[in-house]
């Protein structure tokens, strides 16, 4: 028999992750017939996809931060890319403030989840997520950036930044790992990115003409 090996599609750096600890409450070990398994209250699952997209919003890295400083004091950096650089710096420290965000397009919530077999929530994991990334999209000064197709050519925009792209996955032990995401540049946009204007949906016979160009 061959052993198969699980690689992470995105593994962590070791040592390199800055951690802001939410507490223990919501969490706690109960006894099952197949051993001691974690328990973890729906509501935290909830605060913590609106912790998360806060925090992705408003902050850098500390690591990216310093990567943009240090243009500053790069000898051979051009007077463009410290303009760049400051414009950037100064964008950063405006958006710590916490009013407005990093960015216009605050993206699409994408969350993928690893949930281990001795975690129990009791709950359904994904909903909690998703009330997470509505309350803080409904509460911030983030910008909704999700259009729903209402038919072939028309759409509006859901008003919530919904839906969130979730996915959760089965692995063993007793940890639940998350990786949050907000996929910018052109936000709803999940395979290819085209700029185009909103005529481009004026006609049947401008989309048609434009899939076939793209098709070829």
């Amino acid at each position: 028999m061959t052993a198969f090996r699980y690689a992470p599609m995105f593994p962590l750096a070791s040592g390199r992750a800055r951690w802001r600890p939410l507490g223990s409450v919501g969490v706690s070990r109960v006894a099952s017939p197949f051993g001691p398994v974690v328990r973890v209250e729906p509501a935290l699952l909830r605060r913590l996809a609106g912790e998360a997209f806060h925090d992705i919003s408003f902050f850098l890295p500390r690591r990216h931060l310093q990567a943009i400083a240090d243009v500053l004091d790069d000898a051979a950096a051009s007077e463009n890319e410290r303009f760049v650089a400051q414009a950037l710096l100064r964008n950063a420290v405006v958006a710590a403030e916490g009013l407005l965000p990093l960015c216009q397009d605050t993206g699409t919530a994408m969350i993928l989840g690893r949930k281990g077999e001795q975690i129990v929530t009791g709950a359904d994991d994904a909903r909690e997520l998703t009330r997470g990334v509505r309350d803080v999209w409904q509460r911030e000064n983030l910008r909704y950036s999700q259009l729903i197709p209402l038919g072939m050519l028309d759409e509006e925009n859901s008003g919530t930044n919904l839906p969130a792209h979730i996915e959760l996955l089965a692995e063993r032990g007793a940890a639940y790992r998350f990786l949050f995401m907000a996929k910018g540049a052109g936000s709803a946009n999940k395979t290819r990115l085209f700029m185009e204007t909103k005529a481009l949906l004026n006609s049947e016979r401008s989309l048609t003409d434009f899939l076939r160009e793209r098709i070829r």
